[in-house]
């Protein structure tokens, strides 16, 4: 290990070790990792400062500065705290909401960022425990409080926790108050945080705003009478230990649903997770439990929510009767399929409806729109993106529903944020939609791509850690853009966009700008066999991801499989023609 790397992280520990802001606790800790022969632990926790990025913090928990603890908390809420100061006019009372999740340490950290709102001045709405990243999103704005925090690592492993920061429109923050609060939390130092928080400025709330969201949840509803023709459809729901265990079966209750069976072993709200590997519902693993339920009470679906009940899964049974996990790209397409199909049906689709979708999610959807002539909006990955499409129309168009395929759908506008809650609740009203016409959700799934055409979706996620990782993602990105890929597995390209540039190329090498309202650092390749390849490095992880579409059509139901194998070797092609 190298001795000026251990050097630089003694001197950062021990100036811990010699501060008066840091408890015994965390003195202990940091001094165990210094006495260490072993520096490895030492260097993990100090050799840089964890970032505060555009959706706030995540890390593991720990003493250190790149680790999540009340400290680093701590100075994230003051530069927020001081940014909002600056926002916003003087004299105006300024309010924002602070929740969190299931995870170790969640409500120490929360109190922390409450106490500190509190002391400068700011008015706290601080849930009374655990709850849902989209209830904290609904609470900002139905409570117009001008931010908000969730401490909330999403579907990470138990080590993690963080902290997502929440502009007044209940968004994660986007442009240009997101370079500001980076900016204002680069400049605090432990010294500058007001910890001592003022009790009469924090106001708990619960019950009622449960309430509220609850009634909210009710407006993603599209058609009640197949809910109560069909309210006894047998569903099972696992919260993996966390946010969704009470409120998701209420809202389905609320809904009319009256056959729920929940995961007795994964109710327990226990941040170690100790039923999965990872308490991600992407993740057939995560599901094994829930579907050993649904056999024994033969349940029509199972559904999950991740321990912050933004993603949801789903599993239906296939036509064998086996279970079968629905991917992020089926979810979404599923979710669309039925709302614009009964929307229609209803009376209910409006000229001025649009739906949402991710630039990496599939492309079925774009044809499900252009074939019933709905509006649908192409943006970046990230929920924060599909918030800003419905802030931009709000007034002028109804939003109607849009998604991504990393499991997180939003139907209805009351929320600006993955709502897993709402969506199980749709699913299942889909769900009942299909019993009622004679289909289960595979049937479903079937009849989408016997309609629209077959896809078949698949992502790679190339890891290469470390600042040399780093370097060779780099250079791979350069390397694209230098030598322009013009065919992908024996197929012409005939469409390349680079959202770096924000330019566009045709087959023919005519170029044309791309309407974004952001740069990012994505190629995306369209092929004449409907291929569809985008390159995208993470912005928070060592790896870059590629994610793969491949067309094909289906003559039947059951030529799904053959059309899966044959979409299979067509990615193997595509790797190799893609170098990864």
């Amino acid at each position: 290990m190298d001795a000026q790397l251990i050097k630089e992280c003694e001197a950062k520990a021990q100036a811990w070790l010699d501060s008066p802001c840091y408890d015994a606790e965390t003195k202990a800790e940091v001094s165990a990792m210094m006495q260490s022969e072993d520096k490895t632990a030492l260097v993990d926790a100090f050799y840089q400062n964890l970032e505060f990025g555009t959706g706030g913090l995540r890390g593991i928990m720990g003493a250190g500065t790149n680790r999540m603890n009340k400290y680093i908390v701590g100075m994230a809420t003051q530069g927020f705290a001081n940014y909002l100061r600056k926002a916003f006019p003087e004299g105006r009372e300024l309010s924002v909401v602070v929740g969190h999740d299931c995870r170790n340490d969640g409500r120490l950290y929360a109190q922390t960022v409450a106490d500190i709102f509190s002391a400068n001045g700011i008015r706290v709405y601080l849930f009374e425990s655990l709850r849902p990243t989209p209830e904290v999103s609904f609470a900002i704005r139905h409570l117009h409080a001008n931010a908000g925090v969730n401490v909330t690592a999403s579907h990470n492993p138990k080590e993690y926790n963080g902290y997502k920061a929440y502009w007044e429109d209940g968004a994660q923050v986007l442009a240009p108050h997101d370079t500001g609060i980076i900016d204002e939390v680069n400049k605090v130092r432990i010294e500058d945080v007001r910890f001592q928080g003022n009790p009469a400025l924090i106001q708990l709330i619960g019950g009622e705003t449960d309430f509220d969201y609850m009634t909210a949840v009710k407006e993603a509803m599209i058609d009640q009478d197949v809910i109560l023709r069909q309210r006894d459809l047998n569903i099972v729901y696992s919260p993996m230990h966390g946010t969704g265990r009470v409120i998701v079966p209420l809202c389905l209750r609320s809904w009319g649903f009256r056959n729920i069976h929940v995961v007795p072993e994964q109710m327990t709200v226990d941040g170690n997770f100790p039923t999965v590997e990872s308490p991600n519902p992407e993740n057939s693993e995560a599901m094994t439990l829930g579907m050993q339920l649904g056999t024994r009470l033969n349940a029509d679906l199972v559904v999950a929510t991740d321990p912050d009940a933004d993603r949801l899964a789903i599993v239906c049974r296939d036509n064998k009767g086996e279970w079968t996990i629905v991917n992020g790209n089926q979810t979404c397409m599923m979710f669309c399929y039925y709302i614009i199909k009964n929307k229609i049906a209803l009376g209910q689709l409006r000229p001025t409806d649009f739906l949402v979708k991710t630039i990496v999610t599939t492309e079925v959807i774009t044809r499900m729109a252009e074939k019933n002539g709905i509006e649908l909006r192409d943006c970046y990955t990230g929920f924060k993106w599909i918030a800003r499409e419905i802030a931009l129309s709000e007034g002028k168009q109804r939003y109607i529903g849009g998604g991504e395929e990393s499991f997180g759908f939003l139907p209805f506008d009351k929320v600006r944020d993955k709502d897993a809650p709402a969506s199980i609740c749709l699913i299942c009203e889909i769900a009942a939609w299909a019993r009622d016409n004679g289909m289960t959700l595979y049937d479903l799934l079937m009849q989408i791509y016997l309609e629209y055409g077959f896809s078949y979706e698949h992502t790679v996620n190339v890891v290469k850690p470390g600042k040399s990782g780093a370097d060779e993602i780099k250079a791979m990105m350069e390397d694209y853009r230098s030598n322009p890929v013009t065919e992908i597995a024996g197929s012409k390209v005939v469409l390349a966009k680079d959202f770096k540039t924000l330019k566009a190329r045709d087959g023919e090498g005519r170029e044309t700008t791309l309407d974004m309202p952001a740069t990012s650092n994505v190629l995306q390749y369209f092929c004449e066999d409907g291929t569809k390849v985008s390159v995208r490095p993470s912005g928070t992880e060592p790896k870059i991801k590629f994610y793969i579409e491949v067309k094909d059509t289906m003559g039947c139901p059951n030529c799904y499989a053959a059309c899966v194998q044959k979409a299979q070797a067509k990615v193997a092609e595509i790797r190799k023609s893609m170098r990864i």
